[in-house]
């Protein structure tokens, strides 16, 4: 039984504070309480994202997240009523409340079955890795290790510990060591598939190659991507939202390093010095839903941005899911060696 105690936050905790909770338990998941014990509201990974989207800051009261009217189901019916309602509403978490309203437990899906993810994973491991070099001449980018397995590795481990397991790999430079280490899957608990490339086809043109396409939503991922993103999260939101294409995105920040001027004509309205600005930026982890084929062309070089870029011109339904876990893209050798000592943090 998880120890539902350690997600209850109260009104005014910060919303950086409830961050903190979530991320630290892997439930996923915090409900709101008043004096007593008293049910407020709930807060979901998903609340928090589309908190943030909205521009809300770090530090706002959860209260201003949270969900003000959540389900939740009284004390002393029998548990097959609770996993009814749980499934009836698609609820992953259900606080269990007196007549008081005092929250007195929480039940979560996961405790009640045990989830079976059928959703392909397509990782996208052809890359050169030019940026890389030397590290690269005589062994694929995904294939270097970062503390004792190899990048690929580390993805396919991320996925696989949330039922993920069917997995295509794309492949291009040196494919025969990466065939080699994982072949068809089975010394690793998954089955592996492989498309091979024989020319550049960029992140989504490489889909064109699949022999079999999915018939339901799939993960897209870069192969040289650390990241602690909880992937059940990931492809609920898209399906909660009806996208057709999700898009994960960071926050990126950057400092203008001089006074930046404000002016109308030649009349100075305002300096501001040193400004930062922050925008949103890909982070190259994408779901895809099948009628994503109807726009990719067959046998040319498409990358993943031109793609959502025709959806979006067809009025198609698009989102992002904003990541605030741990990621890291392993482009050049600074990063490698960073996420070498990263990597001794995140085992433990």
């Amino acid at each position: 039984m998880n120890d539902w105690r350690k997600i209850i936050v109260t009104e005014n905790q910060k919303l950086f504070e409830t961050m903190q909770i979530i991320d630290k338990t892997s439930l996923q998941f915090a409900v709101v309480v008043g004096e007593n014990d008293q049910l407020l509201g709930t807060v979901t990974d998903g609340d928090i994202r589309r908190g943030i989207l909205r521009g809300e800051g770090l530090d706002v009261p959860i209260h201003k997240i949270m969900n003000r009217n959540p389900i939740s189901a009284q004390i002393g019916r029998k548990m097959s009523e609770y996993k009814g309602l749980m499934k009836s509403k698609k609820l992953k978490q259900l606080p269990i409340i007196n007549e008081a309203n005092q929250v007195i437990d929480i039940l979560f899906i996961d405790q009640l079955e045990t989830p079976i993810n059928q959703n392909q994973v397509v990782l996208m491991l052809g890359g050169l890795g030019t940026r890389l070099r030397p590290l690269t001449n005589d062994i694929p980018k995904p294939m270097l290790k970062v503390g004792n397995k190899p990048i690929v590795e580390t993805i396919v481990d991320g996925f696989k510990q949330y039922g993920y397991t069917n997995f295509i790999f794309s492949v291009n430079y040196k494919k025969e060591i990466i065939q080699s280490y994982f072949q068809a899957g089975e010394p690793f608990g998954v089955t592996i598939e492989y498309v091979e490339e024989e020319k550049r086809m960029g992140t989504a043109g490489a889909l064109s190659l699949l022999e079999n396409r999915p018939n339901e939503p799939f993960f897209v991922m870069n192969g040289d991507l650390l990241t602690q993103v909880n992937f059940n999260q990931l492809m609920q939101f898209h399906k909660e939202q009806q996208a057709v294409a999700t898009m994960c995105v960071r926050e990126y920040e950057f400092q203008v390093p001089y006074g930046v001027i404000e002016t109308d004509g030649t009349d100075l309205l305002s300096i501001k010095e040193k400004p930062i600005h922050r925008s949103f930026v890909n982070a190259g982890i994408y779901v895809l839903s099948p009628e994503v084929f109807d726009y990719i062309p067959p046998d040319m070089f498409y990358d993943m941005p031109t793609l959502f870029e025709q959806l979006i011109e067809h009025g198609k339904k698009t989102s992002v899911f904003p990541i605030h876990e741990y990621w890291l893209d392993i482009g050049q050798v600074d990063d490698f060696e960073r996420a070498n000592e990263e990597i001794k943090e995140l085992s433990q």
